[in-house]
């Protein structure tokens, strides 16, 4: 595991999930894993940004206070707003499957459903000889349409796939 990958865990493992916030010291964190406050800056601006559902800011003085709240929303607010803001008519596939990814550690699909999107969204699945356009243009569409399919489904009949899901998760990172 890279280091931004353990600082990003860290960070996600003090903020419990009943938290709407925390605060940390950068220059604290940058001593406990030994690196440069500016390796803790790239995590923070790359892994805690509204698209992956958190707002930082940031204090002058203090030994830099770095506050980190978490955007909640409703089951219904996220698929609109990935299927409104985020997807577009065109996706690439690492984007595509960032999505996926942050869909299921938010809660708002399975585990099962986030693997499946992210095989129907691969490399391999759109292995087609057409032009990349083409190919961004159709993983939009698929991943569109498996959100509208999830979106019909009941919240409660989610909440016990999911349960039953988290035990063979095949996008855990932390599974590997």
């Amino acid at each position: 595991m890279r280091l931004s990958d353990t600082i990003e865990a860290f960070i996600k493992t003090m903020m419990q999930e009943d938290q709407e916030a925390c605060e940390l010291k950068r220059n604290e964190l940058a001593a406990y894993f030994h690196c440069a406050p500016s390796q803790i800056n790239y995590v923070l601006s790359t892994r805690f940004t509204p698209d992956h559902g958190y707002v930082i800011s940031s204090q002058r003085g203090g030994g830099g206070c770095v506050r980190i709240v978490r955007i909640r929303a409703s089951r219904v607010d996220r698929l609109s707003y990935y299927l409104n803001e985020r997807i577009g008519d065109s996706i690439d596939e690492q984007r595509a499957l960032i999505i996926c990814r942050q869909l299921k550690e938010r809660g708002t699909v399975s585990p099962g459903e986030a693997a499946m999107m992210a095989a129907a969204v691969s490399r391999q699945a759109l292995g087609v000889p057409v032009p990349e356009n083409l190919k961004d243009a159709l993983r939009a569409r698929i991943l569109k349409s498996m959100l509208l399919s999830v979106a019909q489904k009941p919240e409660e009949t989610q909440g016990e796939e999911r349960k039953a899901a988290d035990r063979d998760d095949p996008l855990n990172e932390n599974g590997r």
